[in-house]
Order: C-alpha cells, then structure tokens, then sequence
C-alpha cells in the first residue's frame, strides 16, 4: 500500500522539476511512495487543476504537493508525515521554506479581510496582509509550495478549486480546511528549498506580474469584495500620502 503520493506540477521548468525529484529521491521517506509528475507545457490548466489531475491519480492516503522549483533536505518529507500522524486535526503541514542563499523564506499568511486591510492601510498596523515567518505552529494560510494534505482533509475539503488558476488557490483551500474544523500546521523544523517564483516567472513579463492576482482575488472576494479591499488600500495609500506631504 502506498502511504504517500508526492505531485510536482511542471510548468516549462525541465531543469527545475529534474532537481525537485532527484531531491525526493535522495532523500526519500521511509514509507511507501510515489512520484507524480503533471506536465502542464503544452497545455496549462493551471496550477489547481493540474494538482488536481495528481490527486486523482494518486494512490497514496497523504498526499504532498511540491513546486517543481523546491528541493527537499534530508528528513523533510519524515517529519511532516510523523507530526501530521500525531495530529488528529491537521488539515495540512507546511515546512519552512529556504531561499537558495539560506535565508528563511517568509511563506504564510493571515486570511485577507476588510477589516485587516483597514487595520493596515488606515490606522498603520503594519504587515497584516504581507506574507511573513510564524512564530507559532498553526498559521491561517499557507503557500502551496510544499503542501501536504492528509487523509482527513481530503476526505473532508477534497481536492483544490480549480475555479482559480494561479493564486488565491491557497487562500481558498485554507478558508475551506478551516471551515472543516481542520487546522495547517507550520513545522519548522522540516526544511525545503524554494526558487521563488521561479514555476510561474513565464506566465507573464515582470511587470504585470501583479495582474495575475487580480482573476483569483474576484473569485475568492467576490467581485464587491475585491473592489472593496482595493478601494480600502487605494484610499489609504492616498491619505498616507497626503499626511507625508502636510508633515
């Protein structure tokens, strides 16, 4: 019986996706696995869907989804599969996320809501909405870098939206773990590496990368929702402006 299904989804990243595995097969765990690759180059449909497509293939009651640009460490994948074993309510279990120059990577998250925008753009509280690196073990949202999904989320939250097709996707899935009484769990001491950005830089030029948040922010927000966030830090980043220039 095969304990875990690890998902790499490629996206134009060959040399990327060769280390991503070649990582998982020097440092394999010590159960039952198997490697999915979802070859998304000629056809992209997206990030969820194409997770999606390993899930159902998947033969493994864990399911890890990795970015073709990470690279797991020695003991990584052990630690997430032992701690989610040991926590009846995981949803999910995150590792830390390291940069190729060794520094941690800030990969988690606060659900993004009116009032939290307003907190941050209007009355100065500083980094509500930023991604940044917990403190604590159990985090709102985290990214999908290095994911892993146990047997209880995936029986209670199922797969991911495939409504998103890159971003908010995470956001999305944390909202419905939390929804299942499920929580996502950061463990720092289980290690990946992380070309950030790296498996969606051919998306789009650097310059309109932020656009590509916009369709999944609709879908996650509502369209009332999006536009009102936006408004929130639009009307707040004029008014900070304006009080710089008066002082």
């Amino acid at each position: 019986m095969t304990d875990l299904s690890v998902i790499v989804v490629n996206y134009k990243t060959p040399l990327l996706t060769k280390a991503c595995v070649s990582s998982i097969k020097k440092y394999p765990p010590r159960v039952p696995y198997e490697i999915i690759v979802i070859d998304n180059s000629l056809n992209n449909v997206g990030f969820a869907a194409g997770n999606n497509k390993g899930i159902k293939k998947a033969k493994g009651k864990y399911i890890l989804l990795l970015n073709s640009d990470a690279e797991v460490k020695e003991g990584t994948i052990d630690r997430l599969l032992e701690f989610a074993g040991n926590h009846q309510d995981a949803g999910a279990v995150v590792p830390k996320l390291i940069n190729p120059d060794g520094s941690v990577q800030a990969s988690v998250f606060r659900f993004p809501t009116v009032w939290r925008t307003i907190r941050e753009f209007w009355f100065g509280e500083k980094g509500l909405l930023d991604k940044y690196m917990p403190e604590t073990e159990v985090v709102e949202v985290a990214v999908m870098a290095a994911f892993l999904i146990t047997p209880a989320c995936l029986k209670k939250v199922g797969p991911l939206n495939e409504k998103y097709f890159m971003y908010f996707e995470d956001f999305d899935y944390a909202r419905r773990i939390k929804k299942a009484n499920l929580k996502i769990y950061y463990l720092s001491d289980s290690e990946v590496f992380h070309h950030h950005g790296a498996s969606g830089k051919n998306l789009a030029e650097s310059r309109d990368q932020w656009k590509r948040l916009i369709p999944g922010s609709k879908i996650y927000h509502g369209p009332v929702g999006h536009y009102l966030i936006n408004s929130v830090i639009w009307w707040g980043q004029k008014w900070q402006k304006l009080f710089q220039k008066q002082n």
